[in-house]
């Protein structure tokens, strides 16, 4: 009998995709960890070099290099392409920062609220209406936040960067008439200057990380690799899965995030922690239920309408 081959669904593969990039995304502060003792922005200088080189290379297989030159061609595109590339550098560093200064479990905290900051986000700049339940999850956060900073007596302004510079990117985006992969790579050729910049100084100082051995070269040269290859896998994901779907699978990222800060790094994880992130998680199921609510009511509305437009009664 001969083996019936396996065939999954385009939307099976968009989810195994999603969970692919999230758990790449998820496990990277093992990764980072490694050049922690590099300085963050030398880092950040590698990941933006050998990114673009990744990018490009993928777009020139696809010939569509010349994308990137349509998404910088005017004013207006080259001035919210910056903007968007500074938000993302900024977010970036952080977590790169973070990461190395041990730090982690305030970064999987702040992609923790990052869903939460996206649905104010939406509020204050489209006017976008909030069911009570979703203004209940982002009052639960913003108690988690307010929690914190008066227990530690220092406000968590890793988590809070780390989610407004992305929520900010997002917003950006939207805006974007671009593909994903075009837009991220003219973001980093944006940022190349300064990247060589920094190479340059770093180099000049002796402390290039070029001469911290072959090992510590080669992490770099990956960080190329793990940057973009997530990146693409997301935006496989988003073109065949439901959004509700990948917005619950896009909780993997902080919860990996937050596994490796305490059970693999051993972060300090106090008291005060353990009743934040229990309000965080709280508030996501509040806010995972309303989405998938919206979700079953805009498919019944669909059914309906096309019921409706059959004649079918």
């Amino acid at each position: 009998m001969r083996n019936t081959p396996l065939i999954l669904s385009p939307q099976t593969k968009g989810v195994l995709a999603g969970i692919g990039a999230c758990t790449i995304w998820g496990l990277s502060p093992m990764f980072y960890k490694q050049v922690a003792h590099v300085p963050a922005i030398e880092v950040l200088a590698h990941r933006t070099v050998w990114s673009l080189l990744f990018f490009g290379g993928v777009l020139a297989v696809q010939g569509r290099l010349g994308l990137v030159r349509a998404a910088l061609d005017t004013p207006a595109k080259l001035g919210t392409m910056a903007l968007a590339s500074l938000m993302i550098g900024i977010n970036w560093f952080l977590f790169i920062w973070a990461v190395g200064a041990g730090r982690t479990t305030e970064s999987s905290l702040g992609y923790y609220i990052l869903p939460l900051v996206a649905v104010v986000i939406g509020r204050v700049v489209f006017g976008e209406a909030l069911k009570p339940s979703q203004w209940l999850a982002v009052a639960l956060a913003t108690g988690a936040v307010v929690l914190l900073t008066v227990g530690l007596q220092a406000p968590p302004w890793i988590a809070r960067t780390l989610a407004v510079s992305f929520g900010l990117y997002g917003l950006i985006k939207k805006r974007l008439d671009v593909g994903p992969v075009v837009s991220v790579t003219a973001e980093v050729l944006l940022m190349v200057p300064i990247a060589l910049a920094v190479m340059l100084q770093s180099e000049h100082r002796g402390g290039s990380a070029f001469h911290a051995g072959g090992e510590t070269m080669a992490i770099l040269l990956v960080s190329g690799l793990i940057t973009a290859l997530p990146l693409i896998l997301f935006s496989y994901a988003a073109r065949r899965v439901r959004m509700t779907s990948l917005g619950l699978v896009q909780y993997l990222n902080p919860t990996l995030q937050f596994s490796c800060a305490v059970f693999v790094f051993g972060e300090l994880f106090t008291g005060w922690h353990k009743i934040a992130f229990g309000l965080i998680w709280v508030a996501l199921a509040i806010y995972a239920a309303s989405m998938f609510a919206q979700d079953r009511a805009a498919r019944r509305a669909a059914i309906a309408a096309a019921v409706s437009g059959t004649g079918v009664t």
